[in-house]
């Protein structure tokens, strides 16, 4: 979808005069008409537009593929203008590693879109900086393990929700259906054990319509009319999809409220059941001791569980659609997989340990991570100082997109980088090899707080439903026409499709 397209549905209902004075008026009041007062070697890229920038240049639909083209042509350090939006792109492993790693100070920094602004208010740990997000970071990793993320514990409650969700699969009969909600509430149930101190049923309409929305809302945050509002706040009331999005974040703050008045009723300070729990204790020891500047605030909590359901759920869920969608779309390769795990694991169940010794499958569960791409762009950075990077002058604040698609793609670090190939994580002798250039979590001090948590459930959810299952086509459609195409959001979901779990004898 184009920007002329969103202007003028957004304008639809507004008389043009008024529309065209309002377009007058921030093309004169734009900062980006200004002439630029930096010093030093500004960073090349395509020529921008006054208030449009290089937006018209842009496919609003799939913009990490434009950036991606223009890579190409300006090298892996560029601008763009997103509107009047100045906004620095890194693309390329070693461009993107030397910012977010090896100079992870001065790239730290999180620069919220709007449509986060709206709801965050510099709380929680997705979207704060400075030092409400080291306290709130640092008390999320801690207790993230406390409960479990990367020890046998959680390792047990995923096993334990493999088995419902195998249940789930299993009234599908062998007929085709759609894995999406299944495994969003299976995934889902991960991280509300360790949040909230428990599981939910897949029935219960509170937790299900909570997942729901999450996902809804992820998806709108990536589509072109609600990129277009964060660029132009001031079109808001006539964006219909940032409506919905408000919609949805309420009904959902209204449910978590709900959720940590139920824990905080229950308390026992004693025994914590989860993350919640144990801010709330912190909260209480802080307040006892007078202490009046602490980020231990009832906002930082909501806004801290929100982002750790939403993030604990969509992107590992998704990636394991994904893992489904090429087993199907590539049968030769699901066999490998399942005759390694039929060899060196039977019929027992996998454990985290059994890793080491199924290269095969390891090397599939990464190279589904690398290929599907989840989350193309990371989410935006910004520098904390002035700096100069790669001999160009990067001004402090300026918006950084370290493109995570032209890591996994990179032509100079992958063998066949847009093609499904598990080879990439193979030696010559079968055995697993890890690669430098594999980031789908990201990296530097930004680097996704459930790591760890995301690839055990990938591990182990994936193996245990390719014991159980053989993922096939619908009746009447071949592999070649399983479509591989993203559909359009923020975090990368396979486009709508239904798959048959036919289970294994």
């Amino acid at each position: 979808m184009g920007i002329l397209d969103i202007f003028l549905q957004s304008f639809s209902s507004v008389p043009l005069l008024g529309a065209l004075v309002v377009l007058l008026l921030v093309y004169l009041v734009s900062t980006f008409i200004v002439s630029s007062q930096e010093k030093g070697k500004n960073p090349p890229g395509p020529k921008p537009l006054p208030l449009f920038g290089n937006l018209l240049q842009l496919d609003l639909d799939r913009p990490y593929n434009t950036l991606l083209k223009l890579s190409k042509k300006y090298g892996s350090v560029f601008t763009v203008y997103f509107g009047p939006k100045k906004v620095v792109v890194l693309a390329g492993y070693k461009t993107v590693k030397e910012a977010l790693v090896n100079r992870a100070e001065e790239f730290g920094e999180r620069d919220p879109m709007q449509i986060a602004k709206d709801f965050n208010k510099g709380h929680g740990v997705l979207w704060s900086n400075g030092d409400s997000w080291r306290d709130m970071r640092r008390f999320a990793l801690t207790n993230l393990r406390d409960f479990g993320m990367g020890k046998k514990a959680c390792e047990d409650k995923i096993t334990e929700e493999c088995e419902h969700l195998i249940e789930v699969f299993k009234k599908s009969k062998g007929e085709a259906f759609d894995t999406t909600q299944p495994m969003n509430y299976a995934v889902s149930n991960i991280i509300c054990s360790i949040v909230y101190g428990s599981r939910f049923e897949y029935d219960d309409t509170e937790f299900t319509s909570l997942v729901d929305r999450t996902n809804r809302n992820i998806q709108l945050a990536g589509s072109p009319s609600i990129q277009v509002y964060n660029l132009f706040p001031w079109i808001g009331r006539w964006i219909a999809n940032r409506k919905l999005f408000h919609k949805l974040y309420d009904a959902n703050k209204k449910m978590n409220l709900e959720l940590i008045r139920r824990l905080k009723e229950t308390l026992n300070p004693e025994m914590c059941r989860g993350f919640v729990d144990a801010f709330l204790v912190r909260k209480q020891h802080l307040e006892k001791s007078e202490i009046t500047n602490s980020h231990f605030h009832n906002e930082n909590l909501l806004m801290t569980v929100i982002h750790l359901f939403a993030a604990g759920t969509e992107t590992t869920s998704t990636t394991l659609r994904w893992g489904l969608l090429f087993m199907a779309k590539y049968p030769k390769i699901q066999d490998q997989v399942q005759e390694e795990l039929s060899r060196v694991i039977g019929s027992r169940q996998v454990q985290v340990e059994d890793r080491k010794n199924l290269p095969f499958t390891d090397a599939v569960i990464h190279e589904t991570q690398r290929l599907a791409n989840i989350i193309p762009f990371s989410l935006p950075h910004k520098t904390s100082q002035d700096i100069t990077f790669q001999g160009y002058f990067i001004k402090k604040g300026t918006t950084v997109f370290p493109l995570l698609t032209s890591v996994l793609y990179d032509e100079s670090e992958w063998e066949k980088p847009y093609s499904f190939y598990p080879a990439h994580f193979l030696d010559k002798d079968g055995k697993f090899v890890k690669r430098d250039a594999f980031l789908p979590f990201s990296a530097g001090r930004r680097i996704c707080l459930g790591e760890s948590l995301a690839r055990m459930e990938l591990f182990i959810f994936f193996t245990t439903l390719l014991q159980h299952f053989r993922f096939t086509p619908p009746p009447g459609v071949s592999e070649d026409e399983l479509d591989l195409t993203p559909r359009v959001g923020f975090a990368l979901n396979p486009s709508p499709h239904k798959l048959c779990a036919v289970p294994c004898m």
